[in-house]
């Protein structure tokens, strides 16, 4: 949704979709982060996630925090389909993409970061290729959470992606959830190019422990 204030347009999502494996064994892996995110915020502002064939997803629709009406989709069709589902529920409720913030894992980004952006290419994420190819535009905004890049003779970038964060990184994970949420909340307030402005500087990230030889 795009809002006219004092002359000047700003974007204020009115659907949030989080990206994901829908199987219990992918549950809290870094490839469903995206899950993880709109659960939070399904629980913060007590908005039910239930199953919708018609949407091929979790869905549900509330209020925000922000005082805005939100559209919450966890799509359930595997990651390289996810299209499938933000198609579903654009069509149904007529949204433009650019009302329509998806949030999902970044390997270039190190845990403890997040990036906002208006627009821009898939970036290799099969999720967000689905995701193009079935609005026709890459026109939409997204929200990239930092899931690290495995280390040099750790597993490859598959296994990296669908294993689970390491009790350190769970521990700056926690507080990210908490800053996604503000910028999330902010940008239904001010629009997302203000909340780029805000959080896409911040960073949790801690730096690696330092070893000591004995």
């Amino acid at each position: 949704m795009t809002v006219n204030a004092s002359s000047t347009s700003i974007l204020v999502p009115s659907a949030i979709v989080g990206l994901g494996n829908p199987e219990p064994k992918y549950d809290r892996t870094r490839h469903n982060i995206g899950f993880a995110v709109v659960d939070a915020l399904a629980r913060s502002w007590q908005i039910p996630l239930t199953p919708q064939r018609k949407f091929k997803g979790e869905y549900g629709e509330g209020m925000a925090l922000a005082g805005q009406k939100i559209r919450l989709l966890k799509p359930t069709t595997y990651m390289n389909r996810s299209g499938e589902a933000v198609q579903a529920v654009a069509s149904w409720y007529k949204l433009d993409p650019t009302s329509i913030l998806v949030i999902y894992d970044d390997m270039d980004l190190p845990v403890g970061r997040m990036r906002l952006r208006l627009a821009g290419s898939a970036g290799g994420h099969n999720g967000m290729k689905s995701i193009i190819a079935h609005l026709g535009t890459q026109n939409f905004p997204r929200l990239r959470v930092g899931i690290g890049k495995p280390q040099p003779g750790e597993n490859p970038s598959i296994s990296h992606v669908l294993g689970k964060f390491s009790p350190q990184e769970n521990q700056v994970i926690t507080e990210v959830m908490i800053l996604v949420r503000d910028a999330i909340e902010l940008s239904l307030k001010e629009g997302v190019e203000k909340s780029m402005s805000l959080y896409n500087s911040r960073n949790l990230a801690k730096p690696p422990s330092s070893k000591t030889s004995s």
